[in-house]
């Protein structure tokens, strides 16, 4: 198994499968993981664990335990696809506030999965 992918394994244990800014389930080997919620692969397809490097590559972040944790693609993602991406704390924040108003994750998937972080 590569490194980031054991890094990446390691995190979501560590976290018991708990996206790291949103803080909703994540699924890794299959989106079937998360079928008891009752919803489809398809919506699911965002809550794909990924490993998220809290100090960027592009900033001189490593592969290492310590900067890498556990997001869900689109946590991570939208992180990332900022013009300078926040400090981990920051988006955390950020994440938090739009997740209360609802304009994170589609509001089914944030309803049916809520109850569970």
């Amino acid at each position: 198994m590569p490194k980031l992918q054991r890094l990446r394994t390691q995190a979501f244990h560590a976290q018991r499968g708990l996206c790291c800014y949103c803080g909703l389930p994540m699924w890794q080997a299959s989106p079937d993981e998360l079928k008891t919620f009752g919803l489809r692969a398809r919506t699911v397809s965002p809550l794909r664990c990924t490993a998220e490097h809290l100090v960027a590559q592009q900033d001189g972040g490593k592969d290492v335990v310590g900067n890498i944790a556990a997001a869900c693609w689109l946590c991570n993602t939208r992180r990332h696809k900022r013009k300078s991406p926040p400090l981990p704390e920051v988006y955390r924040a950020f994440v938090a506030r739009r997740m209360a108003k609802g304009k994170w994750h589609p509001p089914k998937v944030a309803r049916l999965l809520r109850g569970t972080s």
